[in-house]
């Protein structure tokens, strides 16, 4: 895999983090693979941490996961007919997103729609694979990202469909948010519902198609799921916790790409190990909050 040649490398060229934080800052982007890293990696997060509110406000971390994985068989197709991976793994998250749209268009039961669709796409990955005759390393490598391996290229096409599932999600941003809160109501006072539900599966077959460059296929939950299912024990306010959880997918992208490159484990261990730390943390201290604001709200008011 490309990404395991390059931490190869780096494990034997790269300096050593020292006491000088700037010198050890400026280190991080002496090479030009890091620096697409980061700059993919800051792209990817944006995009996970602003869908990630809704996915997690719909009960649709399944379906993210889902995506994820048919795209892979998407990949392994694309790796038959001798084009990039990438373009199988959009084709496939986006014409499953709308069928999961389509049929799921309720929130409730859409996890049956869901599985029948992935059990059906696994079928035919299974069968791509059975197919190339060769070995599929660049497919193989979306199981566990390879955000080391992006090119300049790769960091324009990233751009490109952040823009755009930016501006859908924006374009959406208010009937959507009412559809996800109170589903029945929206439908009742006139809201697209399933018009709505294939335009936000369309959006996150997108954003997954990204963030799978980033964490790869197995481990999407980092940055999509998890720093949305933070920002929500904070805020109720949906800004405020859209804005968080793209504050934390950024920390946990930055500072695993950072880890790693003074490591010669793989980025993703670093990017998902920080985020479930965060999170198990959050709700070890649930507690400890709790209480600090029933004793701030049962203390008298001076003056």
């Amino acid at each position: 895999m490309r990404e395991l040649e390059i931490l190869l490398t780096v494990s034997n060229t790269a300096p050593t983090p020292g006491w000088n934080l700037f010198d050890d800052l400026a280190a991080l982007f002496h090479y030009a693979f890091m620096v697409h890293a980061f700059e993919a990696g800051t792209i990817v997060a944006i995009i996970a941490g602003a869908i990630g509110y809704f996915v997690v406000l719909r009960g649709s971390a399944f379906a993210a996961h889902a995506l994820s994985h048919i795209g892979f068989a998407g990949a392994t197709g694309a790796v038959v007919l001798g084009i990039s991976p990438v373009f199988g793994l959009l084709a496939f998250t986006l014409a499953s997103g709308a069928t999961i749209g389509v049929l799921g268009n309720r929130l409730r039961g859409r996890d049956v729609t869901i599985g029948i669709v992935l059990a059906w796409t696994l079928g035919l990955g299974v069968l791509f694979i059975s197919l190339y005759r060769g070995y599929a390393t660049e497919a193989y490598a979306l199981l566990f990202g390879e955000i080391l391996g992006i090119s300049s290229t790769d960091v324009v096409i990233t751009l490109v469909a952040g823009i755009i599932t930016i501006a859908g999600l924006v374009a959406i941003y208010r009937p959507l948010l009412f559809s996800s809160v109170d589903e029945d109501l929206a439908s009742a006072k006139g809201v697209p519902v399933t018009v709505l539900s294939i335009a936000f599966m369309a959006i996150l077959a997108v954003a997954v198609t990204e963030a799978v460059q980033v964490v790869g296929v197995l481990l999407i939950f980092a940055l999509i799921v998890t720093p949305a299912a933070i920002a929500v024990r904070f805020t109720s306010r949906p800004p405020a916790a859209i804005l968080i959880g793209i504050a934390l997918a950024l920390w946990f992208t930055w500072l695993g790409l950072a880890i790693a490159y003074y490591s010669p484990h793989p980025v993703s261990f670093f990017i998902t190990s920080l985020a479930f730390a965060t999170y198990v943390g959050v709700r070890l201290s649930e507690p400890v909050r709790s209480r600090l604001q029933r004793s701030k709200a049962a203390a008298p008011v001076s003056g």
